[in-house]
């Protein structure tokens, strides 16, 4: 059985345990707790870098979120590919996943941190710039999304474990709203999913830790 290493409150994590759940494996989950010293120390001794999650089967320790998810269908296996088995129709899925990581996830994370500096560590222009680029992201999405169930087609994929937490937490840090409304539709339907809804779930305890104040939904 595989060990995550992880918090239940992280987006990266949620998009691996969304995949775990999707595949329907079993795993044991390590809680990367704060102030947990013995955790703590473990996962630096996995991966120095100290970026979660980590999953660690056998000998083999694999870091990276979207990494771990192909490794869960490559090597671990479970009824549902989330990446297809063509190789053009891959290339559409890994490219959507960098999208929600990188122009979603990634200025989210920029302004939510921003809120967890001293005032005069405040970066204003920074917190502009990620807010912007977000609604350029939800435009984007928006047309992308119109017609379409998930973010490639009819089948969840790994785009879709990516996009889940990213426009969740997307939405409590800068409201999607009413112009986007094929984006708020998607991201009804990836709360609705049962194996991302069951992640929400288990983070929900820790929804006071969010530096923005967590709406009173979702």
């Amino acid at each position: 059985m595989p060990t995550l290493h992880a918090h239940p409150f992280s987006s990266y994590c949620q998009k691996v345990i969304t995949a775990l759940h999707e595949h329907g494996l079993d795993f044991t989950f390590r809680e990367l707790a704060i102030g947990d010293e013995e955790a703590d120390a473990e996962f630096g001794r996995l991966w120095p870098l100290k970026r979660m999650p980590v999953l660690v089967d056998g000998d083999r320790t694999v870091a990276e979120s979207s990494i771990i998810i192909e490794y869960l269908g490559v090597v671990l296996g479970g009824p549902a590919p989330l990446i297809p088995s063509d190789p053009v129709a891959a290339l559409d899925v890994r490219f959507m996943d960098r999208v929600f990581d990188n122009y979603v996830m990634a200025p989210v994370q920029m302004i939510v941190f921003d809120a967890m500096r001293s005032d005069e560590a405040r970066d204003p222009q920074g917190v502009d710039r990620s807010r912007a680029l977000l609604d350029q992201a939800y435009a984007w999405l928006d047309d992308r999304m119109a017609g379409r169930t998930w973010a490639c087609g009819d089948a969840f994929s790994l785009a879709d474990c990516a996009a889940a937490p990213s426009l969740f937490y997307a939405d409590w840090t800068h409201e999607i709203g009413d112009r986007f409304p094929a984006v708020r539709a998607y991201r009804s339907r990836l709360l609705a999913r049962p194996s991302f809804a069951r992640a929400v779930d288990a983070a929900r305890p820790y929804r006071s830790f969010f530096p923005l104040g967590a709406p009173d939904r979702d």
